[in-house]
């Protein structure tokens, strides 16, 4: 069986930035109090989920000097799309200029390491490249008036190019991975057709917390390694408290993970996507590396993959 390996990583970002100050004027907040729950210092609001998983894409495509026309699947990973019908997908691929198979996957938060694991199954099969694209806009759905909500959430894409390397089973590549979603949970994180989101802290919290290390642990055993080996986590970023309690239940460092929260927000399935790409920028991955991929979202779903970093 194939490995499928990320050769090309991009982002993208709206332009608007709404910070803590911004919020402090809208709702009875501070900087102070958001940064100590949270660790969010702004967040990108704005921009549509397809032309922002247009950029991402493009710029995952240049990075791993791959023509469109050359990408065999698209899997778009969002919980916001442009519309009901068609998949957003469709007009991604279209300004892309792709030619290929294209669909969305919704797992919300956890969407783009579900997208990943699928990947890696089109590329086991024949697949030759697949390109992922995490990307939310969920200040749409945002309500402003709610402090609880209002603080977390921002706008933003993800991308990455996944190739098929023959021979490779084991050492490169996908070395295990766990979804999971739990329906039971859905009331304490949702949005209506027409409505706002509605979310309970608290059990948010919890929950994302215990499955988050659950998941990472299932991940871990599968791909027959330790949290000790694991070289860097890239995780959702939603709560800097959710990513200190999960790495410490595990027994991982928080030096060894790619936190960039205090200046995206909670971009939903554009957050471990962006975290890559920070990670790679700050040349912080290198040839055999491993990396946990690890996640949370509505539904409640749950998502963690466990990577050889490397292409060769």
């Amino acid at each position: 069986m194939r490995a499928g390996v990320i050769t090309g990583v991009g982002g993208a970002l709206p332009e608007q930035t709404l910070t803590n100050a911004d919020l402090e004027s809208m709702m009875d907040t501070s900087d102070q109090w958001i940064v100590e729950r949270t660790g969010i210092r702004e967040r990108r609001v704005g921009g549509v989920t397809s032309a922002l998983a247009v950029e991402a894409g493009g710029k995952a495509l240049a990075a791993a000097g791959v023509d469109p026309a050359d990408i065999g699947l698209l899997i778009l990973a969002t919980t916001t799309p442009d519309r009901t019908v068609p998949a957003t997908s469709a007009s991604v691929s279209e300004e892309l200029g792709m030619r290929c198979g294209a669909f969305d996957v919704n797992a919300a938060c956890a969407g783009w390491v579900y997208a990943l694991v699928a990947a890696q199954g089109f590329v086991a099969t024949g697949v030759d490249k697949v390109l992922v694209i995490g990307a939310d806009t969920l200040s749409r759905f945002t309500d402003y008036t709610d402090r609880g909500t209002a603080i977390l959430f921002s706008d933003g894409a993800g991308a990455s190019v996944v190739e098929g390397r023959e021979g490779r089973e084991g050492s490169l590549g996908l070395l295990g991975w766990d979804l999971g979603c739990d329906g039971s949970a859905e009331s304490i994180l949702y949005c209506d057709y027409g409505g706002l989101i509605k979310m309970e802290g608290r059990e948010v919290f919890r929950r994302a917390v215990r499955v988050m290390v659950d998941s990472s642990k299932r991940s871990l055993e599968m791909a027959g390694v330790t949290a000790h080996d694991v070289d860097l986590v890239i995780p959702h970023q939603a709560n800097i408290r959710i990513i200190e309690s999960a790495n410490q239940r595990l027994g991982i460092p928080m030096e060894k993970s790619s936190v960039i929260i205090d200046r995206i927000g909670n971009s939903s399935s554009a957050t471990i996507p962006l975290a890559l790409e920070a990670a790679i920028a700050q040349g912080r991955l290198h040839d055999g590396d491993v990396v946990l991929f690890t996640g949370f979202g509505a539904g409640m779903t749950w998502a963690s993959a466990v990577v050889r970093w490397g292409q060769t």
